[in-house]
């Protein structure tokens, strides 16, 4: 009996495996940034911004004519495409529909901030020697000014999804000043503490330190890494006895867990596995461990000797949200397992200015639905475009 269940639950996660990949391919598989806007209206400038620290990252600009301009930024191992993969359902093409003057970045490592003044990516291991705390401290400063210096404006609005709110929160309580600089941030799945994560996401985060020794142990700085080949998901064979079958269940199992087939539907999923992952840095990933680990918002940790010779003491500092003075939108879904709703609660209490604290209205919205779910047009851009109205 048991192996006639097993049987039945290969052959239905497999025949959900081969579901992911249709036959016709779409051509946005293979459109960059600039691709991707042209097809859809609304062609983007591009913009290249130097960091104090020597990151060269690209910056992508679709003018419009409403006067306060808007920036956008991306979470972790992604990018700017991101916010267009939709195309014409896209949060970027509603916002230029609505002639908004959009600005969207991207932090130190992904394919579009790949460079640095001195370093090399592939030969320099220092290369990849920051967390989301250095995106915090200098690319998002650095992509600020230049956006209000190119509008001369005095401040601009934000939209950040996942670490594209954690970075607004390590600058704001590190640079003060630059709350002036902002009108308003929208905060999509924001991201401070991880005290309350359900698993899978709990169960890496125990294994963490294990995973991280073992990318210390070969020299793994940059995720993903080129050491361990990322297949390209897009291409696999998942049919009859194929060499691909291990890798199709796995697609198939995170498929049914992380993503709602009535809105990240197959044909999308081959447009995200074109675009997705981005790449990232391994210690980026581990002081998101650590906060998970310690339940405290802070500082990288570097052990007590380190901790005293950087900080003065033997362990990180907090960052402190209540200099967070920001007129701050809170967006969060009900079935996010890792920006969840108590820890978004969490960050309600320590802000000093939310403007909203908003759940999101269908119960199986996750962490990733705020950028590809094809109803967002329904649940998500009106209240972005209220909120965008109503604080101009």
């Amino acid at each position: 009996m048991k192996l006639t269940s097993l049987c039945i639950l290969y052959f239905c996660v497999l025949t959900k495996a081969t579901s992911l990949f249709p036959s016709v391919v779409s051509e946005d598989v293979n459109l960059n940034f600039t691709g991707l806007a042209k097809k859809y209206g609304h062609p983007a400038e591009e913009h290249k911004v130097v960091t104090e620290d020597g990151y060269i990252l690209t910056l992508f600009h679709i003018p419009g004519k409403r006067t306060t301009p808007l920036l956008l930024m991306h979470g972790t191992g992604d990018h700017a495409e991101s916010f267009l993969l939709r195309g014409e359902k896209s949060l970027i093409i509603t916002l230029a529909e609505a002639n908004y003057d959009i600005w969207v970045g991207n932090l130190r490592g992904n394919k579009y901030a790949r460079r640095h003044v001195k370093l090399n990516p592939d030969e320099d291991p220092e290369f990849w020697n920051y967390s989301f705390h250095e995106a915090g401290l200098y690319d998002l400063p650095t992509t600020i000014d230049y956006v209000l210096n190119a509008t001369r404006k005095g401040n601009l609005k934000m939209i950040g999804h996942s670490q594209g709110t954690t970075i607004n929160f390590v600058l704001l309580s590190s640079k003060p000043e630059y709350n002036d600089k902002i009108k308003l941030l929208i905060a999509l799945a924001p991201v401070a503490f991880l005290n309350n994560l359900a698993p899978p996401v709990s169960t890496l985060c125990e294994v963490g330190p294990l995973i991280d020794e073992f990318s210390k142990r070969h020299g793994i700085e940059e995720l993903p890494s080129k050491k361990i080949p990322v297949p390209k998901f897009n291409n696999l064979e998942c049919r009859g006895g194929s060499k691909d079958h291990v890798l199709c269940i796995f697609l198939a199992v995170f498929y049914s867990t992380f993503f709602d087939a009535k809105t990240i539907e197959p044909d999308f999923f081959q447009i995200i596995l074109g675009h997705y992952p981005g790449n990232t840095s391994r210690k980026t990933l581990v002081h998101y461990n650590q906060i998970a680990l310690r339940k405290k918002f802070s500082s990288f940790d570097y052990g007590v000797e380190e901790n005293f010779q950087r900080y003065g003491k033997g362990l990180p500092p907090e960052y402190d949200l209540q200099k967070v003075t920001v007129k701050t939108a809170l967006l969060i879904g009900r079935e996010d397992r890792l920006a969840t709703v108590k820890d978004a609660e969490l960050i309600r209490k320590l802000l000093p200015n939310v403007v909203l604290f908003h759940l999101m209205k269908p119960k199986m919205w996750n962490h990733i639905d705020f950028i590809w779910r094809n109803d967002m047009n329904v649940y998500l851009f009106p209240t972005i475009l209220k909120l965008l109205e109503k604080y101009d």
